[in-house]
């Protein structure tokens, strides 16, 4: 499956375009983490956990779309756009959301 986020595939057909394919992951990020994330942000530093964190998010939300998209018949998915966003009460809550267009291009 070729993944794209430009809108053409430079050297490729577009045969067909399918639609649109999406893929949400929301998890929950762990209290500990949450504590020394706090700290990092006084003392300043990167957030390994976070990182971590939103790395597999990412993966699993590519994976959605990768398996909605070869369900439809699609051998590639163009215009890949990813978002983030913070859910819950304090922000508790990771979201990730990725969408793109399935399509058929040329062997």
């Amino acid at each position: 499956m070729l993944l794209a986020t430009t809108p053409i595939l430079e050297g490729k057909e577009i045969k067909q375009y399918i639609g649109i394919v999406s893929g949400e992951v929301i998890l929950g990020a762990n209290l500990f983490k949450d504590f020394f994330a706090s700290i990092r942000d006084i003392i300043g530093g990167r957030s390994g956990s976070y990182e971590q964190v939103l790395q597999e998010a990412r993966e699993q939300a590519i994976a959605e779309i990768t398996e909605k998209a070869r369900q439809v018949g699609a051998n590639a998915v163009i215009g890949i756009d990813i978002d983030y966003a913070t859910l819950g009460g304090k922000g508790s809550m990771l979201m990730v959301s990725i969408t793109g267009t399935a399509v058929v291009i040329a062997e």
